[in-house]
């Protein structure tokens, strides 16, 4: 009988949208038991993460189009995205970006 191991998983928590053009910040910070989040956008995006107000801007880690992407957290920070610089193979479209807590 072969062997199979099992995938790591997390318990899916509350999911924000942010719609994307210039920068715009989550309205509700993160719970206060999410220490990762579960990232998705429809466009590329810059996103940054933090205590209080966050503003992104295109020096901040960039998130491809439709790629999930799981980052660490701590309770109570948010999030704020902005649509991708146009340069090289990347165009600057609005979009939408979906953040998911996991617990």
């Amino acid at each position: 009988m072969p062997f199979f191991s099992k995938q790591n998983s997390s318990r899916i928590g509350t999911t924000q949208t942010i719609a994307y053009d210039g920068s715009v910040g989550a309205t509700n910070a993160f719970g206060s038991e999410t220490y990762q989040v579960r990232l998705v956008a429809n466009s590329g995006c810059s996103y940054r993460i933090g205590d209080g107000a966050q503003t992104a801007t295109t020096a901040d880690p960039y998130l491809p189009a439709n790629v999930v992407e799981f980052v660490t957290v701590s309770p109570g920070q948010r999030i704020a995205a902005l649509k991708a610089a146009t340069n090289g193979l990347v165009t600057a479209t609005a979009g939408t970006l979906w953040i998911t807590e996991m617990s």
